[in-house]
């Protein structure tokens, strides 16, 4: 679509889309480095923490104008039942299905992050898992569903966005490696017996 012939709703739903992904891109890359105990520079953990929390609340905030310029604009088939309910878009359905399966998983996200204190650890984590599916169902959904999803600019993006979060699990799985391997060699060594030796 020509951006000067579009209307003003129908931009602010692509530049919201695309900023959301470099947001959930952040969001999850702090996660990761914060899971794995990594630190920003001159930064303290819980300054880390509070920026993965607030970027996570601002891309909701996105989220929702995101979801609701397209539901108003009108120029394509997507009602807010098909926003909710994955694959029921009279436009695009498997696209904006994935988006939609997206946004449910990031409300269930939310939600969880809310009653962390009542659900526990162990169940908060493993919804928090979800947000892993979350980011790829995200950047498909702008692939297929956008009308300038396979533009230079914005494979541009998708590139950027895809080296960060790597580049942030990359250096997790190494930091838990190295703690691992100085874990092993400070762990006392118990003296070998031969076999049928008593112990």
């Amino acid at each position: 679509m020509d951006l000067i012939a579009a209307s003003p709703l129908w931009v602010l739903a692509r530049a919201t889309g695309v900023v959301l992904l470099v947001l959930l891109t952040l969001v999850l890359s702090l996660g990761v480095a914060t899971s794995a105990g990594l630190r920003l520079a001159g930064v303290p953990r819980f300054a880390v923490q509070l920026l993965h929390r607030d970027a996570a609340l601002l891309a909701l905030a996105l989220l929702v104008v995101h979801v609701g310029t397209v539901v108003a604009d009108g120029y394509v088939d997507v009602g807010p039942l098909a926003a909710l309910v994955p694959f029921t878009s009279g436009y695009a359905p498997v696209w904006v299905g994935l988006g939609a399966l997206a946004l449910d998983l990031l409300l269930a996200l939310v939600v969880t992050s809310l009653l962390r204190a009542r659900l526990g650890l162990r169940a908060w984590r493993a919804v928090h898992l979800l947000a892993y599916a979350t980011w790829p169902l995200a950047v498909v959904h702008g692939l297929g569903a956008g009308t300038d999803g396979t533009s230079p600019w914005l494979l541009g993006v998708d590139v950027a966005c895809a080296a960060l979060l790597l580049a942030a699990l990359g250096v997790r799985t190494a930091t838990r490696a190295a703690r691992r391997t100085e874990a092993d060699a400070a762990a006392p060594r118990r003296p070998l017996t031969p076999a049928g030796a008593p112990r």
